[in-house]
């Protein structure tokens, strides 16, 4: 059954409801500046920690993050995935597992973000198969040249099914997804994981409990073949 993950989490009540829902994760934005990156986010996310139990995995999401802030912010929250979201190398992938691992004990996994317009973006140095041994998953997100997430904009998921030969990881797909449009992305892609944020929200950061559920339950109607 496809993963669903709720991101952009800014309080501990959206993050229980989340998970009551039945939400397999859930996403903290660490990147400053931001509307969903509020600034007790750090003591939000621990004590997520605490009040969940480890029923829902936890993704702390980064963009160009010096890496010892990142694994500093990981560690210190218990993290059980990082999503990057910005030029991260497949070498800083790599290192921040290693690090984090040193550090805590904690066995990371990583989601690397990659944009899709008519094909799928990637750095010039960096293909998709230079992240085959440093992560986990990828993440398509809607490319944007201003906007680096959060567009609300679905991009073309052919792309995906055209390319599929080159994706070397599972994957989660973002970008646009509703509790009325989720349903048909899974059926059609077949994503490893669904990824939504603006789409069950009241305003940047506060979620709608409503659309939360219906997302996850429309998601989840529909099994990966």
């Amino acid at each position: 059954m496809v993963k669903t993950k709720i991101c952009g989490i800014t309080t501990l009540a959206d993050a229980v409801k989340a998970q009551e829902y039945g939400a397999d994760m859930l996403g903290f934005i660490f990147v400053k500046g931001t509307p969903r990156c509020v600034d007790d986010l750090e003591a939000i996310a621990k004590e997520s920690s605490e009040k969940l139990k480890k029923k829902v995995n936890r993704v702390g999401l980064f963009r160009n993050e010096k890496l010892e802030e990142t694994s500093r912010i990981v560690s210190a929250c218990d993290m059980d995935y990082v999503q990057l979201h910005g030029e991260e190398s497949p070498e800083y992938c790599y290192q921040l597992k290693e690090l984090v691992r040193r550090e805590s004990g904690i066995l990371l996994q990583v989601i690397k973000t990659l944009k899709v317009k008519d094909k799928i973006v990637t750095a010039e140095k960096f293909g998709l198969e230079e992240y085959r041994d440093s992560i986990d998953y990828f993440l398509f997100d809607t490319f944007d040249p201003i906007m680096p997430g959060g567009t609300g904009v679905s991009f073309k998921w052919e792309v995906l099914i055209e390319e599929k030969d080159r994706i070397c990881h599972p994957f989660f797909i973002a970008g646009g997804l509703t509790p009325d449009n989720v349903a048909a992305a899974v059926l059609k892609v077949s994503p490893y994981g669904v990824d939504v944020s603006s789409g069950v929200e009241v305003f940047p950061g506060k979620k709608n409990k409503i659309l939360m559920k219906e997302f996850i339950a429309n998601a989840k109607k529909q099994r990966l073949t």
